[in-house]
């Protein structure tokens, strides 16, 4: 999504902020609201959430973001006490996808919150397409595996064997990763038998 799509939709938008109920605190929930977006406060901070497109979080000195973890499926907007060393460390390790400075203004908490919603998005994607890799590479070993045991049972090169298992795959109407896997199953089932033989 774009920015401004992100924007056009921020009536839609629901964010939670874990911060004390300060000045700060209120004034942060009003721009949000005023922005359009349905804000309400988590504080004090806990390990699970409510569902939210994103989250306003502070980062205080003494630093404490233990409650963050990969299960928060939102958008990161860290809250620093300063730009002290030892916030800026726990600012990193948040993993947060924008940050504001205290004292908060008004200005920049919606160039803040829509960056932040940008990178998530942005992150999704990446993180869609490496799932997607990651089971092309799997299908592709899977066939590999698949085509050696067909090499090996019917004295077959490897490409006569991968368009056996190719032609079954076509005449199933189902992806020759499909097939692999019957073939791999089988095989198994297989060894599984024979070493019960050998057992007995």
């Amino acid at each position: 999504m774009s920015s401004e799509g992100f924007i056009q939709n921020l009536r839609n938008m629901r964010v939670i902020v874990v911060h004390p109920r300060d000045m700060d605190g209120e004034d942060l929930v009003r721009q949000l609201k005023r922005i359009g977006c349905k804000a309400e406060f988590a504080w004090p901070p806990t390990a699970v959430l409510p569902p939210s497109d994103a989250v306003f979080f502070l980062i205080g000195d003494p630093p404490d973001i233990s409650w963050i973890s990969s299960d928060i499926d939102a958008a990161l907007v860290a809250i620093l006490d300063s730009e002290s060393p030892t916030l800026l460390k726990a600012l990193l390790d948040s993993n947060a996808h924008s940050v504001l400075v205290r004292p908060l203004r008004a200005a920049g908490v919606l160039s803040s919150l829509v960056l932040a919603l940008s990178l998530r998005a942005y992150e999704l994607r990446l993180i869609g397409k490496a799932s997607k890799i990651e089971e092309t590479l799997k299908a592709r070993r899977e066939i590999e595996k698949a085509t050696r045991i067909i090499m090996a049972l019917r004295n077959m090169s490897e490409a006569d064997a991968y368009q056996f298992i190719r032609k079954q795959a076509t005449a199933k109407r189902v992806a020759v990763s499909v097939i692999a896997n019957s073939i791999i199953g089988a095989q198994e089932i297989l060894d599984g038998l024979d070493l019960q033989k050998t057992a007995g």
